[in-house]
């Protein structure tokens, strides 16, 4: 259960710096970092060091307090390196954020637009539904890619997709108004390419692979084990695509720009590689570049950073614990394995432990194969409710303890996350010199809102006006009005 305890001032970001700042937070509610067993943060050099970081430093402290980098996160990372494997993918995601800056200009100018063309705007526009109204009436509108934002990638491409015939409108129209017209009309010439499409359409697919597990990764509910065959699973279709994904695709491309009057290009014309001049007589067909350049060079960078931020998948410990994967009836249990954690993690486990551990599991795996009730089990979760509603869990007190260190490691930090944004929110212009305990105060009460909903609001006042003689007595509560 993830609560937030406050915000904790520090002098700098320095590893020795956080870590004491960490510490002194742990001691305010009495817990010893030697009873930690799992650290998430995020990917700062200073947190993740494997010499230097905060990481490093507490497990130089204590070895059982494992390091897992939110998945969702190292995900979000995975995705944006595309847009640097190649310079045309680097070149493509500045279009975009030009055409999006572009068409977005005319809503900054709309007083000015709508005032003198506004029928003509609306009819072209589809009833203005794309780029007029603010708020619950704006119907749909383009949004910029960050590289820290999860999905903006996702959400702005399907836009552009979804709103083709209308965006090339407006910048058609931006292209009219300017008093320097050329860069709406460069940007309709690049969106009304071949290349274009072909990379738009390639990274939607990437993300609709991808996005839907990121998602998944930024549950509270989610644990480790359940994350591991998530990130395989997404590996495999992306091992798919690379290797049967092209034929599919290239005609989807080529018919999206039938559709939109795109002009196909000649593919057996001959061309230089990219970022290289006609000079070096190193010269390719358009084809080549399109499959080879274009699509296996970002699926095959997309694959290398899977493989390197993930490594934590195929650590031994990970390993250890999926053994005792209850899914299939846990097909995947394998003893020995399972009986390494209690020697990774000997500080939880005496030698008695160590000793009875394989009697224990040999007659648990008897006992949840034969019970109809452990059946329905799909992750740890489940596993851990079933064994306290069962009262099994005083029967295996081992596999229990095991269990729990399962379910203590982070997958992902997106609470805390969105902890640090809404410091945006609180924090505004206007209060931007509030002290620290003010700061604590709102924001607490602000990402708890929960908790604070549930309160009532008249014994709020009753020790608030209780706190200190005051001139005056707070109004009593006024009836609500029918």
């Amino acid at each position: 259960m993830e609560r937030f305890l406050g915000l904790k001032h520090v002098e700098d970001t320095t590893s020795l710096s956080l870590k004491k700042s960490l510490l002194d937070v742990l001691a305010q509610y009495g817990l010893s970092i030697y009873r930690l067993r799992g650290q998430g943060y995020d990917g700062a050099s200073n947190i993740r060091g494997e010499f230097n970081g905060l990481q490093k430093q507490i497990r130089d402290e204590n070895p059982h307090a494992f390091y897992v980098h939110c998945f969702a996160h190292q995900l979000q990372l995975v995705i944006v390196v595309v847009s640097t494997c190649c310079s045309s993918f680097s070149d493509f995601f500045n279009y975009v954020s030009l055409i999006v800056t572009s068409a977005s200009s005319s809503c900054r100018r709309k007083d000015i637009l709508i005032a003198e063309h506004r029928n003509t705007i609306l009819e072209k526009l589809d009833g203005g539904e794309i780029f007029s109204g603010k708020g619950k009436h704006q119907r749909t509108s383009l949004v910029r890619p960050g590289d820290t934002r999860w999905g903006s990638h996702f959400t702005t491409l399907l836009r552009i997709e979804n709103m083709w015939d209308s965006v090339t409108r407006v910048l058609s129209m931006v292209h009219g108004d300017e008093r320097n017209p050329g860069r709406a009309a460069g940007l309709l010439k690049k969106m009304e390419s071949f290349a274009f499409v072909l990379n738009m359409k390639l990274m939607l697919k990437v993300l609709r692979i991808t996005n839907e597990l990121s998602l998944l990764l930024q549950k509270k509910d989610q644990n480790i084990i359940q994350a591991m065959p998530l990130l395989v699973d997404v590996k495999t279709r992306l091992v798919n695509l690379r290797n049967e994904g092209w034929e599919p695709l290239f005609e989807e491309v080529k018919a999206f720009c039938v559709a939109k009057k795109i002009k196909l290009p000649d593919f057996s014309e001959r061309r230089p590689r990219w970022g290289r001049s006609r000079l070096d007589d190193d010269l390719i067909t358009k084809e080549h570049h399109y499959r080879v350049d274009t699509f296996l060079a970002a699926l095959d960078a997309i694959l290398t950073e899977m493989d390197h931020r993930f490594n934590e998948v195929s650590s031994e410990l990970l390993i250890c614990f999926s053994c005792l994967d209850p899914r299939d009836s846990f097909s995947m249990f394998d003893l020995e394995k399972i009986a390494r954690i209690t020697e990774i993690y000997d500080q939880d486990f005496s030698i008695v432990d160590h000793s009875n551990i394989r009697d224990e599991l040999e007659t648990f795996i008897l006992h949840v194969r034969r019970v109809d009730d452990f059946r329905a089990c799909h992750d740890f979760a489940s596993l851990a409710i079933k064994l306290v509603q069962s009262k099994a869990h005083l029967g295996f007190p081992l596999v229990y303890h095991i269990i729990e260190l399962a379910l203590l490691l982070p997958v992902a930090t997106a609470s805390v996350e969105r902890a640090f944004s809404a410091m945006n929110i609180i924090k505004t212009d206007l209060r931007n010199k509030m002290n620290d305990e003010w700061l604590k105060d709102l924001t607490l009460c602000y990402i708890e809102k929960e908790i604070f909903r549930e309160l009532d609001p008249e014994k709020i006042k009753m020790t608030f006006q209780s706190m200190k003689d005051r001139k005056m007595s707070l109004p009593p509560k006024r009836p609500r009005c029918s």
